[in-house]
């Protein structure tokens, strides 16, 4: 009885499988398989390219800029005097940049700590400054929403009336309709028994629940593998600032204090340079981003 039973269920299965593959081909289901994981997966994976961008005070020239293409993606473009500089060379360049190919880094020069040591005045500094940057952005074609970072030069632990500066800046940024942040440093100062502070951390200890895009500086070698421009430049977290979305690992001339390890990488005069500057003619600072167009309003 138990085996006629078996025998009768087999032939009903094997009747219920040819109803099956007759209704949905198996030839259609292997093909759209494929298709569909093979979608979902370029939708969803992770992109961890890395990208080289150059920076320094003075513009480079319009002839440089197609050998400097050939090897960086970005450019850092001063909206403002750099440090040091009483004019901006990089007025009206940004079209010719654009041409090229390059993306951009917009950056503007912050206070000293030693002209903000009152807050009344650090408040009133940093509304003035973020409307000159934002006004500076708008005249050189910059979209609204762009980033620019503001460059602090100062280290370590900043004062409560800095932060009070870069707080008043970043509002203000953003009600001219751009977007802050900052460039600083990521190297690990001594605190003293056993404590240190970056200056990265310490903003964004301290700027509340305000967005601000992080452009860290950490020329020490390691991590720095030193000048040179790598085709597989080193991630940004390599710098030491999982946050961080630009990483300046080379700054020109080198700092012999911080470049011991890597000395033989840069170049006789202490400077680096682009691969295609046969001539040396253009010193440079570089970086690598999780963008080729690190202040792009999009």
């Amino acid at each position: 009885m138990r085996r006629s039973i078996d025998v009768s269920l087999a032939l009903v299965t094997i009747l219920v499988t040819l109803f099956a593959i007759a209704l949905f081909p198996v030839g259609a289901i292997s093909r759209a398989s494929p298709d569909m994981t093979s979608h979902d997966m370029t939708a969803h994976a992770p992109s961890n390219a890395t990208y080289l961008g150059f920076d320094r005070n003075v513009y480079p020239g319009d002839d440089a800029l197609p050998i400097l293409r050939k090897t960086f993606a970005f450019a850092g473009y001063w909206l403002g005097p750099p440090p040091g500089e009483k004019i901006n060379t990089w007025r009206g360049k940004r079209a010719q940049l654009q041409s090229q190919g390059f993306g951009f880094a917009a950056l503007y020069r912050a206070r000293q700590a030693n002209e903000v040591k009152k807050d009344a005045t650090a408040r009133e500094k940093g509304i003035l400054d973020a409307r000159n940057a934002a006004a500076s952005a708008k005249s050189e074609g910059f979209a609204p929403h762009t980033i620019i970072f503001l460059d602090i030069e100062d280290g370590g632990r900043l004062s409560p009336s800095f932060h009070v500066y870069l707080r008043a800046w970043a509002d203000e940024l953003n009600r001219a309709g751009y977007r802050p942040g900052v460039y600083c440093s990521a190297i690990p100062v001594d605190e003293g028994r056993g404590a240190t502070i970056l200056t990265s951390d310490d903003i964004r200890h301290h700027i509340g629940d305000r967005e601000l895009v992080y452009w860290v500086y950490n020329d020490v070698c390691p991590p720095s593998p030193g000048c040179g421009a790598p085709q597989n430049p080193p991630p940004v977290s390599a710098g030491g600032v999982p946050y961080a979305a630009i990483w300046q690992f080379v700054q020109s001339p080198r700092r012999k204090e911080y470049t011991a390890k890597c000395a033989a990488t840069y170049n006789a005069d202490g400077n680096c340079y682009a691969p295609g500057d046969t001539a040396h003619a253009w010193f440079l600072d570089v970086n690598s981003a999780t963008t080729p167009d690190p202040s792009s309003a999009k």
